[in-house]
């Protein structure tokens, strides 16, 4: 379960920007995944509940954007969006060259603090 080691990543870089900003608590962290990722939204949910007490992020709620696997086809020209987890063809004409355009992010968005 990589999600664990995903959402520690991501408590430690909200610890460190807390401590840079001089505010004491984080109140909601923002992300925005991709579909593309292979990242369980549920998993990296019960992550964060499991890392977040005695930290100054026990009472901080968990903001998920997912964002869709989108892309484009070199056969039919296309530009595609699906909530699939893995495309390998287009799934408007079914040819096989495509190029994955969105679905890859993992980021933080947005840190809320008090």
């Amino acid at each position: 379960m990589h999600e664990v080691s995903i959402m520690q990543s991501v408590v430690e870089t909200a610890i460190d920007k807390l401590g840079e900003s001089g505010y004491q608590r984080i109140d909601a962290i923002s992300l925005r995944i991709g579909g593309a990722t292979g990242i369980l939204t549920d998993s990296l949910r019960f992550a964060f509940e499991a890392l977040k007490p005695g930290t100054p992020l026990e009472a901080a709620e968990l903001v998920i954007e997912e964002v869709p696997l989108g892309g484009s086809c070199f056969g039919c020209g296309q530009s595609f969006s699906t909530n699939e987890k893995f495309v390998f063809a287009c799934p408007l004409c079914g040819g096989e060259k495509i190029n994955i355009t969105q679905g890859r992010e993992l980021d933080i968005t947005g840190l809320e603090v008090s």
